[in-house]
């Protein structure tokens, strides 16, 4: 078993950032956080770096396929580089990665994404959910692949859609649920778990399911 260095890729918040963090300080998971990459200055999840002592970078980046793009990605692999990151985690990235971090990390970058791929790719996967009438939602951990939100699935959570749920009461109920299988793919990393066969990822020795059946939304009355 490893113990890993992560580079963290955030664009906003940082909750599931903070999430690996706790899961880390707290010895469930065989990894800590190096770096923190961030494409917007005044991302809160840099602040919760600097809290806990994690170098904090911010790397602009410029629109897909230009000069500045290119440069950014270039940049954001000497960094990991630098770092010496053996996992590269998106948490709220809200960028496409580039080729150079793509190649220069095959098969060893984790996306969280908030719906259950491959249903509603992009970036607004709970709203997507909420807006076309699904009973059932939740969320992904792929590895990441250049085509977004194709890559290989790793674990998913599934929560019912309430019939009062719009997309940002559906996301807190789905955010929960990142916050758990996160840090749960980055154990499988690093216990070296992970069978990657083309598009089909298999754990392992892994524990049955949590739900033994099924989750039914709305529930059955017979």
């Amino acid at each position: 078993m490893a113990h890993l260095n992560l580079g963290v890729f955030i664009s906003g918040r940082g909750t599931n950032l903070q999430s690996i963090i706790d899961a880390c300080e707290a010895g469930k998971i065989d990894a800590s956080v190096a770096v923190v990459i961030s494409d917007q200055a005044e991302a809160y999840g840099l602040e919760r770096a600097r809290k806990h002592n994690i170098s904090p970078i911010h790397v602009p980046v410029g629109k897909n396929n230009t000069p500045k793009y290119d440069e950014a990605d270039r940049r954001q692999l000497e960094i990991l580089r630098e770092y010496q990151v053996d996992l590269v985690c998106l948490a709220g990235y809200m960028r496409r990665v580039g080729r150079a971090v793509l190649e220069g990390y095959a098969e060893a970058i984790l996306n969280i994404h908030p719906a259950l791929l491959p249903s509603f790719p992009g970036t607004h996967g709970q709203g997507d959910a909420a807006d076309y009438g699904v009973k059932v939602s939740g969320c992904t951990v792929h590895l990441a692949w250049p085509k977004f939100d194709t890559g290989p699935i790793i674990i998913q959570a599934a929560v019912p859609v309430l019939e009062d749920d719009d997309g940002d009461s559906l996301a807190d109920r789905i955010l929960r649920q990142e916050h758990k299988i996160y840090p749960q793919a980055i154990q499988w990393f690093a216990e070296g778990r992970l069978q990657i066969e083309g598009r089909c990822v298999t754990v392992k020795d892994a524990r049955p399911p949590t739900i033994a059946e099924a989750i039914i939304s709305p529930g059955l009355e017979i």
